[in-house]
């Protein structure tokens, strides 16, 4: 008899859990409308952090060898293989430096400029997309309290509507809007935020890099040729 309760126990008890158990896709449909928005906002997230992370990873290569070449060539009055070197070579500085060897002849301080020029439309290129990312980890979360307000709203008006005839099923599924639109919203929120300042992070990186290489060669220009 006592085996007989004890197992009769054990089915109440999984048949509760299996009931209780709630898959994350089905806790995501809770959510309604504002959860498909945040789901495409990120994926539109996870896009841009990958895409600029893998363009800033490639943009901060080393390049010690390329500017030795580029010395060489230019002491040796080869200009013509320092061109073609700059244009073998990917990345931002290749190009600053060849617009910059491209000018070899006039004043120093155009030059200068010249190649400060092309280096803020190549961070600029390097930027793309990163305004979106920053308005997602912004509005995120926003989306999600909104998502929890429609929600509330939801819960009162079936309330008001079920009258003395109230259960817990009726609000069952506005209370879920309201707090699964929150959580997905912070969510989202968060990493967005964190993609947005390590991304920033390397390319103001990268950004002194450059700057050092474009002083290294200005100043092969203004050393004298051996």
């Amino acid at each position: 008899m006592l085996f007989l309760q004890v197992d009769s126990l054990q089915n109440v008890a999984s048949e509760v859990a299996s009931e209780e158990t709630l898959s994350l896709f089905e806790l995501a449909t809770k959510g309604g409308v504002i959860m498909i928005i945040l789901g495409i906002l990120s994926i539109i997230a996870v896009y841009l952090f990958i895409d600029r992370f893998i363009a800033i990873q490639k943009a901060q290569k080393d390049q010690k060898a390329f500017m030795n070449n580029i010395k060489n060539n230019i002491f040796a009055g080869k200009v013509d293989t320092a061109l073609d070197l700059c244009r073998v070579q990917e990345g931002p500085l290749a190009r600053m430096i060849e617009k910059g060897i491209s000018r070899i002849g006039r004043p120093l301080s155009d030059i200068n400029t010249t190649v400060e020029n092309v280096g803020k439309q190549e961070v600029s290129k390097l930027e793309k997309g990163l305004p979106l990312l920053a308005t997602i980890a912004g509005g995120a979360p926003m989306l999600g309290f909104l998502g929890t307000v429609t929600g509330m709203v939801s819960a009162f008006y079936a309330m008001a509507n079920a009258g003395n005839n109230l259960e817990i099923g009726t609000l069952s599924s506005g209370i879920y809007e309201a707090l699964v639109t929150t959580v997905g919203g912070l969510i989202v929120g968060i990493l967005a935020y964190f993609a947005y300042n390590i991304l920033v992070a390397k390319i103001t990186s990268l950004v002194v890099q450059l700057e050092a290489k474009t002083t290294e060669f200005m100043d092969i220009l203004n050393e004298p040729v051996k």
